[in-house]
């Protein structure tokens, strides 16, 4: 699964949601490798945002895969119903449940990618476990809950972290990055070892994503 090519995956959170298919079909049509879906329950995170029927919605209006984000507690309860939606990618948060390994099994068995997310606070060692079952790592490089925060400067030494991991373990897993993602950081991000950059605001309030999403393909 590892690629040569960095991967932008737009993050629908910055989107508007009175037009969320024509935002995701404006970012497919600018160049996207793939669709950013945070599902918030209010509970892990103090945020809500959208459940299965959004996920199953969207789908109608890109051919992207969508990666849907899991930031709700115990997500075993409700991996299924996001699968059925229609999720490519469905990653899970190791401060979420007690479940985590059994959680990504069950992801991966149903065929489609599964990951293991960890918040800033969280040591990357919590990962080590998850690299021989998962297709993509998420590390959170801001706090999980809104889109909009700046970049936590240490998430750099911690992807380079997850990067010596990936390699001792010889794992072809993408490493994926959320959270503060722009133009000026985007570089270092990708010297880190990050294979996905998730981005929100930086492409849904930009005048021209299609370009934004062309120089962050080049780096």
């Amino acid at each position: 699964m590892k690629t040569n090519k960095v991967w932008v995956a737009p993050s629908v959170l910055s989107a508007d949601f009175g037009k969320m298919g024509e935002e995701v079909a404006r970012m497919e049509s600018c160049g996207a490798d793939v669709i950013h879906c945070d599902v918030m329950d209010g509970l892990f995170v103090p945020n809500i945002t959208f459940g299965f029927k959004m996920i199953a919605d969207l789908k109608k209006h890109t051919s992207l895969p969508l990666d849907v984000h899991l930031m709700i507690d115990r997500p075993e309860r409700y991996v299924q119903r996001f699968i059925d939606a229609g999720a490519d990618w469905l990653t899970v948060h190791c401060e979420a449940t007690n479940e985590l390994i059994p959680t990504l099994e069950k992801i991966k068995a149903a065929g489609i990618k599964c990951g293991a997310v960890i918040s800033p606070d969280t040591p990357t060692q919590a990962l080590a476990q998850c690299f021989p079952l998962c297709d993509v790592v998420l590390l959170m490089s801001v706090y999980p809950g809104f889109g909009g925060q700046k970049f936590i400067e240490k998430s750099l030494q911690r992807m380079q972290e997850l990067h010596a991991m990936r390699q001792a373990c010889q794992s072809s897993a993408l490493l994926e990055i959320d959270g503060g993602v722009n133009e000026q950081n985007a570089q270092a991000i990708v010297a880190a070892g990050a294979d996905v950059l998730v981005a929100g605001n930086t492409l849904f309030s930009a005048a021209d994503p299609r370009e934004i999403i062309r120089r962050l393909h080049s780096l």
